[in-house]
């Protein structure tokens, strides 16, 4: 044996460090998670279980110290999780991909880098057309929560943000309702006591599980929308028998002026959320009846809401309590965060993988869709309209940038 074959054996058993597995990957992102600063947001999009996973596949990840407190993941949970835990808020927009909850406010533009990707909820109500130019003139690519598809051409955030709103919207009704200065009575119903009305507008997500909760507790509900179709699929799937009926002002007006509990969730295909209860309507209610807005975030159901927080969650019109706070999920920020890592971890593996964004958007055409602005244009037709702005055709821009 050669002197340079025993010192390799000697070596061989001395005790090592064991190096983290590192994935080399086609394109590594620099992803930014910033401390939401707007509306009593507690979510996070990224659990640090999720980050450990990017960092294994070669990608740097930014979280600005406290991000992500509010949904119980700690400094220390990122940081050994692979994360960079950084105290300024102009370190973590350093970042390429800028991935929050909420939209950017006035602070959050003061740090925003030329050219970065931005994946957040867009709210569009609650902006103005200045907030798009701000965008436009910084070159950024904005992907909102609401419009993002998958590949079955379902809407994944806001499924999975609506199945929390619709078991937690009960949970609110039953605590309003039960208070002092509310009607003082349970929802639901025991015996010998006629059961709660509940009203519910709209027939997707949110009203399912609002309505497996209610019938749980014994409540009668009422199921209203504009389409026949959606209250054909949403008696099979809850699977039982409900009072559905299509939206007429008549049958409605009559109903919520018996609720106890009526329950906004009807959602507008262009963006903005149908008025289909007057003001007229909620002065006929039953005084401390509860309203949940939960479609307040698209301009909402109700012609008396106006949009609360979490803080201050609640007001009275006719004497009816009004809750209108629009993230209603981040009542459970904990939950809502897993839930939001889960639909955005893949799309960010893939990301890197395939080669970068605009790769990703190219190859994805269902993601595509998410796209509201790109690189100092307006994608969106919807938004054009409501602001009078030009736009142009994603699809023909991303196509006549691989030529």
């Amino acid at each position: 044996m050669t002197g340079f074959e025993e010192l390799a054996k000697q070596t061989s058993l001395y005790p090592k460090e064991l190096a983290a597995a590192v994935k080399s990957t086609q394109s590594s992102l620099l992803i930014g998670l910033p401390k939401e600063v707007s509306l009593q947001e507690n979510r996070i999009a990224l659990t640090p279980e999720a980050v450990a996973i990017l960092v294994r596949n070669g990608h740097e990840v930014r979280v600005e110290t406290n991000a992500g407190v509010g949904a119980k993941f700690s400094d220390s949970d990122y940081s050994e999780a692979g994360a960079h835990i950084v105290y300024s808020t102009k370190e973590v927009y350093e970042a390429n991909l800028i991935l929050k909850i909420e939209p950017l406010v006035a602070d959050e533009f003061n740090h925003l880098r030329q050219g970065t990707t931005i994946i957040s909820a867009l709210n569009l109500p609650a902006h103005e057309r200045s907030y798009f130019e701000k965008l436009n003139d910084r070159n950024v690519t904005g992907i909102a929560y609401e419009l993002i598809e998958d590949k079955a051409e379902g809407l994944p955030v806001i499924r999975s943000m609506s199945e929390m709103a619709g078991s937690i919207v009960l949970l609110i009704a039953g605590e309003y309702l039960s208070s002092a200065n509310g009607r003082g009575i349970i929802l639901g119903g025991i015996t010998g006591v006629p059961p709660t009305k509940v009203v519910i507008i709209g027939a997707g997500t949110v009203a399912e599980f609002a309505t497996r909760a209610a019938l749980g507790l014994g409540a009668d509900i009422k199921i209203f929308d504009k389409d026949l179709y959606k209250l054909q699929r949403f008696k099979y799937a809850i699977g039982t028998s409900v009072y559905t009926s299509i939206l007429d002002s008549d049958t409605l007006s009559e109903a919520i002026e018996r609720a106890d509990v009526v329950i906004g969730a009807l959602r507008g295909d262009d963006g903005r959320s149908p008025v289909v209860v007057t003001d007229t309507m909620v002065s006929r209610m039953k005084p401390h009846s509860v309203i949940i807005d939960v479609a307040i975030d698209q301009g909402g159901n109700f012609e008396t809401s106006r949009m609360t927080s979490h803080k201050n969650p609640t007001f009275r019109v006719h004497d009816v309590i009004h809750f209108c706070v629009p993230n209603i999920a981040a009542r459970v920020p904990h939950t809502a965060s897993m839930a939001l890592s889960n639909i955005f971890l893949p799309f960010l593996l893939q990301t890197g993988t395939i080669g970068g964004i605009e790769a990703m958007l190219y190859a994805n055409r269902w993601f595509m869709k998410g796209v509201y602005c790109h690189k100092g244009t307006l994608t969106n037709p919807h938004i054009a309209r409501t602001y009078n702005m030009r736009y142009k055709d994603l699809e023909l821009i991303l196509g006549a940038g691989r030529f």
